[in-house]
């Protein structure tokens, strides 16, 4: 299964010029690479506006949503829709969307875990649904957003259901990037399942944002690393036979014994 990963930098409060170049991105890596699936970071809209979401942010997610099926159906992509700032039922989340390549949503989720750090808390509620796994090309899969990342309980879960790739889109800063590799190749590990990261670059708000986008294979062995400081598009295959030959290997979940933990 092939991906293309766009490691952006994100024009802040511009949502028009951020689909713009989203647009012009994806529609030169379908002709160039044509890949199975593409993946776009957090918050590609707006960037972390957030004291401007009443005039910039989606509403119940629209137009970002109708956008990106357009373009799934247009070029017969798969599209990890990123995460987007999207005002439903009298409050701002920040939401995602999972596109097949026949143009229809398969999978919606609102990030559960607001990072206090870039004070979504202030700005966003969190999302109330369990995380779930979707599927595109038959493949099971999961997706969480940035700051998810470090709560172990919330990947396994998605592990638990069959999930054998996990995206992780996001907005992390370079001031805890050795935090976003470790983790990444932590939850890969334990879970025993592909890791798909998408990650910004650039500046805003005071902050760095450290970009090393990663493919991560069931081993634990980086596939792919992208830079820290340049906007690029990472192209990689996943040979998801080996989820199933390491899940037998080394047989983790047939030894958990959840009921002492």
């Amino acid at each position: 299964m092939k991906h293309a990963i766009y490691q952006m930098d994100i024009v802040p409060g511009k949502p028009e010029v951020n689909r713009e170049r989203v647009e012009a991105w994806i529609r030169e890596t379908v002709r160039n690479e044509q890949p199975d699936v593409l993946v776009l970071p957090e918050m590609w809209t707006t960037a972390y506006t957030l004291k401007e979401l009443e005039q910039i942010a989606d509403v119940k997610g629209e137009p970002t949503t109708s956008f990106l099926q357009k373009l799934a159906a247009m070029h017969k992509v798969n599209i990890i829709g990123g995460s987007f700032a999207n005002k439903k039922a009298g409050n701002f989340y920040n939401s995602s969307v999972v596109i097949d390549k026949k143009g229809s949503v398969v999978h919606r989720y609102d990030k559960i875990h607001l990072v206090p750090m870039l004070d979504e808390p202030k700005y966003l509620a969190g999302g109330t649904e369990k995380a779930k796994v979707f599927e595109l090309d038959g493949v099971k899969m999961g997706l969480i957003i940035c700051y998810d990342l470090r709560f172990p309980e919330l990947t396994r879960s998605l592990a638990l259901q069959g999930a054998e790739i996990l995206y992780i889109v996001a907005e992390w800063p370079t001031v805890r990037k050795e935090h976003w590799k470790a983790l990444q190749i932590a939850r890969a590990i334990e879970n025993q399942f592909f890791v798909v990261s998408c990650n910004r670059i650039g500046h805003y708000g005071g902050e760095d944002f450290a970009g090393t986008s990663m493919v991560i294979d069931p081993w634990g062995e980086k596939q792919k690393v992208g830079s820290e400081t340049k906007e690029e598009t990472i192209i990689t295959t996943l040979p998801l036979d080996i989820v199933t030959k390491i899940r037998k290997d080394v047989p983790i979940f047939v030894s958990r014994v959840p009921e002492l933990y």
